[in-house]
């Protein structure tokens, strides 16, 4: 999974960058060059550990998601260039930073904190960049038309009609995240539509509003919060110094503070699988205790197909069990004996925590 980060110059993306990484990518250095911060970090999921303690495997593996911290240089005084739009486009889905707190580093002169100004700002700009690609696509379609026979036509008709609909709709001030398209228009599925992306909102708070989350959170839920968007309030400054702790300081250091325990980025990331309807299964062994990521309503042939193509490819069946009553049973003969390991074929739906072992031919 690939999220993209981006946000108006000093909204503490590069902050929040540093936080879920645990990196330390100098904050501010857009101004000198126009490459992003890329960094992978594992998911955290306490059933994989849980699982381990049963089989004591040699190693465990957590899912990945690849964090991708566009520089701010991209949105230039013209809007954003092409490649960078496309870069955008490509990742599951976008987490759009905005700061709500005044910052004493900041010069006065700089501009006035207005989280909601700047955020609409950004999502004009990429609402633009969609709307000149679909009218690059309508103005190729038209050139098309001309050449064609009229027996051909009717594909390249339904295609601009199509365009000519995301156009409209993107006109009204909605990203295509809430354009709706039938069954006969999966073609949309080939664009690079920057809009269409799912997104998280996180809004970035000073320590001093560390006790007015929820409030927060309300506020840019009752504006902003829709099927594909999603909001989640932290504090980047402060999740970026606790990243630098060993848990056990960070903890005390949380609890000094009076914030939950359970940290903010955590919930981002179960917020981001929620948006992209993914779900995790098990797989769990002597060698290897593993999550993986799979879409919601995947069935146990496309769960295999994660694993490796040829499980999916010469599926037969699936053992399944629940990951707590792997856990519980303490081992496999238990689990067998208590009548928890079922047999399922290849219509069965794929439940979050699940583990899986496939039977295969090939």
């Amino acid at each position: 999974m690939e999220l993209g980060i981006i946000g108006q110059a000093r909204s503490g993306k590069t902050s929040l960058f540093n936080a879920v990484t645990r990196g330390q990518a100098q904050v501010g250095a857009y101004s000198s060059r126009n490459e992003p911060n890329v960094g992978v970090v594992h998911v955290p999921d306490p059933r994989v550990d849980a699982l381990a303690d049963v089989f004591k495997p040699k190693k465990k593996t957590y899912a990945e998601i690849r964090w991708v911290d566009f520089p701010v240089a991209g949105f230039g005084p013209e809007g954003p260039g092409a490649a960078f739009i496309a870069d955008l486009a490509k990742m599951d889905a976008l987490v759009h930073v905005v700061r709500v707190f005044e910052d004493p580093s900041v010069p006065h002169e700089e501009g006035s904190v207005d989280a909601h100004r700047d955020l609409e700002a950004l999502e004009l700009e990429l609402t633009f960049a969609d709307l000149a690609l679909i009218e690059r696509r309508i103005s190729r379609i038209d050139s098309e038309m001309r050449s064609i026979k009229a027996a051909e036509r009717a594909a390249l008709e339904r295609q601009r009609d199509l365009m000519q609909r995301m156009q409209a709709h993107l006109e009204s001030g909605r990203g295509l995240r809430s354009f709706e398209a039938s069954d006969d228009e999966r073609e949309l599925r080939h664009y690079q539509f920057v809009t269409r992306r799912p997104e998280l909102i996180v809004v970035n708070i000073g320590e001093g509003d560390l006790d007015r989350v929820a409030d927060i959170e309300a506020e840019f839920r009752e504006r902003y919060g829709a099927p594909s968007v999603m909001v989640t309030p932290l504090s980047a400054k402060v999740e970026a110094e606790l990243a630098q702790m060993d848990p056990e300081e960070a903890a005390e250091f949380r609890a000094d503070l009076g914030l939950a325990a359970e940290s903010p980025l955590d919930r981002a990331i179960v917020t981001a699988y929620e948006l992209l309807g993914l779900q995790s299964f098990l797989t769990a062994g002597d060698d290897e205790c593993r999550a993986w990521t799979v879409r919601r309503g995947a069935t146990a042939p496309e769960a295999a197909g994660k694993i490796h193509t040829d499980l999916e490819r010469g599926f037969i069946r699936a053992e399944v069990a629940n990951w707590q009553d792997m856990v519980s049973a303490g081992s496999m003969p238990e689990l067998k004996k208590r009548g928890q390991l079922r047999t399922e074929g290849k219509a069965y739906v794929v439940q979050d925590g699940d583990v899986l072992n496939i039977l295969f031919n090939v």
